[in-house]
């Protein structure tokens, strides 16, 4: 549930013989619930795709207690920020969920970290912030800033791997197309594609990584794939624009041997038949597995999903994934320091760990100690393929996962 400000406020002058509330305190663990802060877009252009943030970790959080987690009965009440799809609006949710909320932990679920970023390093460096590192910032590598954990996605978008690449030169694939929205972590994504793809033997095309985040006039694009002759394409962009993307391409005609979006697996895409429709045949990326790979590890999170988190089909959307991937760390890493561990003792606990894989939703572990050690998808520069066909996802058994190494001497500057 999402709590105000008084409570935390009350919660912490009860405690305070036991805790140094406030930020920039030690935060001294006490009997009650975790507070947790979960940073995301609640309005704003990217509201629609961080949705369902607070139900993952939620959802992490439930099935945690149900099973008796070794920390459960401590319990873990989550209060929500909204960044406003915004970098100043991350700024101030970020500084209300550590200053007023007092936040034992929070969870960055959110493009626009990277407005946050330079606080939680300093001001917040008592706070462990552990979440998705898609934003692109800088924050996520600067060494002062000892208490920033990556749960997944890339770490390091200046660097570019094979993984991209090496998997469009076994499909066949010739020429790469990219475009990708103007914010660092796509624009930089994308880019590390182009570079993945030319390390492989593949041609540049088409690239556009410059494009407005939000609906765009998808016509230039398409011409520009066309002319370009590229018949490999990366979309670093909202799911609905990379659809419109896709269906402009397919009614002009245009053959691709594959397309890849960053974003959009999940139970929102098959909630949308028109969607559905222009999705047929695209490859979506995810650095966790996917659930129907049919694991023993996806069958169990799958359930878990329907159970708590109100999925009917049992698959994750993209911020469902982040949030319940960034709880399992605060988990984790609570099971690593201790159950009333202060916040500097999770936060050394998680730095010097080396063994997290997200319950198994990851082919290696997580490398806490180290930053910048990926750039593409997951842990070992790792990101699984899932075909959508019909009204199903197929894992793409050339990419499950895709996996790859870092190209050396190369860092990554959008064009």
């Amino acid at each position: 549930m999402r709590r105000v400000g008084a409570i935390a406020a009350a919660v912490c002058a009860a405690a305070l013989v036991l805790s140094a509330c406030g930020p920039g305190g030690t935060g001294v663990a006490t009997n009650g619930p975790v507070n947790v802060g979960v940073l995301t877009s609640l309005s704003g252009v990217a509201a629609g795709q961080y949705a369902d943030s607070e139900r993952g970790a939620q959802a992490r959080f439930a099935a945690y207690k149900d099973a008796g987690g070794k920390c459960a009965s401590r319990g873990f009440d989550v209060v929500v920020g909204d960044d406003q799809s915004t970098p100043q609006g991350a700024l101030t949710a970020t500084q209300r969920l550590v200053q007023q909320e007092h936040a034992y932990a929070v969870l960055p679920i959110s493009t626009y970290f990277y407005g946050a970023g330079q606080y939680a390093g300093t001001q917040a460096k008592q706070t462990p912030f552990l979440g998705g590192a898609f934003d692109g910032g800088d924050q996520w590598l600067n060494p002062k800033y000892g208490n920033l954990f990556a749960a997944m996605s890339g770490t390091d978008f200046d660097k570019a791997a094979t993984t991209y690449g090496d998997y469009w030169k076994r499909i066949g694939g010739t020429k790469v197309a990219v475009v990708a929205a103007n914010t660092p972590s796509a624009a930089k994504s994308g880019e590390g594609a182009a570079l993945s793809a030319e390390h492989a033997g593949l041609q540049r095309g088409y690239i556009n990584e410059r494009e407005p985040l939000g609906p765009m006039d998808v016509g230039p694009a398409v011409l520009g794939i066309e002319q370009s002759g590229a018949d490999v394409l990366y979309a670093v962009l909202l799911p609905n624009t990379a659809y419109a993307l896709v269906a402009a391409l397919h009614q002009a005609g245009i053959q691709m041997k594959s397309v890849l979006l960053a974003t959009g697996y999940g139970a929102d895409l098959l909630k949308s038949p028109p969607a559905v429709a222009s999705a047929q045949g695209i490859g979506f990326l995810t650095s966790y597995a996917p659930v129907e790979l049919n694991t023993p590890v996806t069958q169990a999170w799958s359930a878990a999903l329907r159970k708590y988190a109100g999925s009917q089909t049992g698959l994750p959307s993209f911020s469902m994934a982040v949030g319940w991937i960034s709880a399992d760390l605060l988990v984790h890493g609570l099971e690593l320091a201790g159950c009333h561990a202060t916040q500097s003792q999770l936060i050394n606990a998680l730095r010097a760990d080396k063994t997290f894989t997200a319950g198994g939703l990851f082919p290696q572990p997580a490398e806490l100690r180290q930053r910048g050690t990926y750039s593409v998808g997951g842990p070992g520069n790792c990101s699984y393929v899932s075909i959508l066909r019909g009204q199903a996802f197929a894992p793409d058994p050339n990419g499950s996962p895709a996996c790859g190494t870092e190209i050396p001497g190369v860092r990554v500057e959008p064009k």
